[in-house]
């Protein structure tokens, strides 16, 4: 069977403290295929396909430029992870070789940073890069390098699963994390004492020991630094009805600063503190739905809630024959809602009958937690904005979804 990367989720985005935006309200159902933007400084070219280790289904990929601070010291990545289900971008080790500043404390000791997701943890230093993507740049953006070998896993760290450390654990070179919120972490990790989740760490040759970090030294969502197009993002695919080999779109910066990112007949879901919104499923609504480009499936719910039988391994759904479904998506402080009709497919025939692709729009799977994860499959044929917390748009204030 063609082996398929686990779900990856940021859960620590739940730590962040943001001030929620209301919006109007609206009806929304299912869209007509709208436009991909294909060129501008603010468009980067984006890419469903099997990844660096020829085998990820449902993952989108792009490349970023990272250079030594200050410098033209520079190297370009490719096969990075798009994931809107995080913030901050993450490099592993072994794929670079800019010599990038390694971040202090205040103490003077380096920094490092363990960051769980339900597929394991990344751990690694926090450094400083000056990051290029398309015609925009952050400049002086703290980024995690994972892997680094310099500084040890706490027990802490390792206790939260498996180390995502190597190409074939994380399935990408890196993570670009271009969620709604401006940092991995926010508020909660400025914080001392019990209440600080122990995401950050200063590591003395001693060994590393937690920390509280400020808001501007937490790794950043890269878009929140660019000069301009810094409130957001559009991913841009075209329509997948069957399995297909490859999907190419766009990543287009910024929401209503240039002609090419206007919000046009999108609306608006607002998000609440953890960035969730409410999916309702058959007449219960379930408040910890979010959308998540890094997710390669549709996950929701368990089979006692479906009714649609898991496939053997649990990790996907196997449905003896395709099942047309539809929810009802809302916002969590406003009152827009509209319907997404979604479909269910046999996880092992669609691996086992389609060895050459690696698209499948009807790939979906159990949810660990009370809600719906709108994954990969939910992008395809559909422009979906991420407005960061905090930054001005056409629509209102982030954080917040639209589509």
């Amino acid at each position: 069977m063609k082996l398929v990367t686990a779900l990856l989720l940021f859960v620590a985005c739940a730590l962040a403290l943001v001030s929620v935006a209301c919006g109007g309200s609206s009806a929304h159902t299912n869209a007509a295929t709208t436009p991909v933007a294909t060129s501008g400084s603010n468009v980067q070219a984006i890419s469903v396909n099997s990844g660096v280790d020829a085998n990820y289904a449902n993952g989108i990929f792009t490349s970023v430029t990272v250079c030594a601070p200050g410098s033209t010291s520079c190297q370009t990545i490719d096969n990075v992870l798009v994931d809107t289900g995080s913030s901050g971008l993450r490099i592993l080790s072994t794929a670079l070789t800019v010599s990038l500043a390694q971040q202090t404390s205040t103490d003077g000791n380096p920094v490092a940073e363990c960051l769980p997701f339900v597929s394991g943890f990344t751990w690694g230093p926090v450094e400083t890069a000056d990051v290029q993507i398309s015609g925009e740049t952050a400049a002086s953006l703290p980024v995690q390098v994972i892997g680094e070998s310099a500084f040890a896993v706490p027990a802490a760290c390792s206790s939260q699963g498996a180390a995502m450390d190597t190409v074939t654990a994380l399935g990408a070179n890196g993570i670009l994390g271009i969620g709604v919120f401006a940092q991995d972490c926010g508020g909660a990790c400025t914080l001392t004492g019990a209440s600080n989740p122990g995401l950050y760490y200063q590591c003395p040759s001693a060994g590393c020991a937690a920390i509280s970090e400020s808001l501007s030294q937490q790794v950043q969502n890269p878009v929140a630094l660019f000069a301009q197009d810094n409130n957001g993002v559009i991913i841009e695919l075209p329509a997948a009805s069957a399995p297909e080999p490859s999907l190419t779109g766009s990543l287009v910066f910024g929401i209503g600063t240039q002609s090419n990112n206007g919000l046009g007949s999108a609306s608006i879901y607002n998000v609440d503190d953890f960035g969730n919104f409410i999916t309702s499923y058959k007449n219960v609504a379930y408040n910890q739905s979010f959308i998540d480009s890094g997710s390669n499936g549709l996950f929701f719910l368990t089979s006692s809630l479906t009714g649609i039988v898991a496939c053997s391994g649990g990790d996907f759904y196997c449905p003896p024959t395709t099942q047309s479904l539809s929810a009802v998506t809302e916002g969590a402080t406003n009152a827009t809602s509209g319907t997404i009709d979604f479909s269910v497919a046999n996880a092992d025939n669609l691996f086992n009958n389609n060895p050459s692709a690696f698209v499948f729009p009807a790939l979906a799977g159990p949810n660990s937690i009370s809600g719906f994860d709108w994954g990969l499959p939910f992008f395809y044929g559909r422009n979906v904005f991420t407005a960061i917390q905090g930054q001005s748009t056409p629509g209102g204030s982030g954080p917040y979804w639209a589509y």
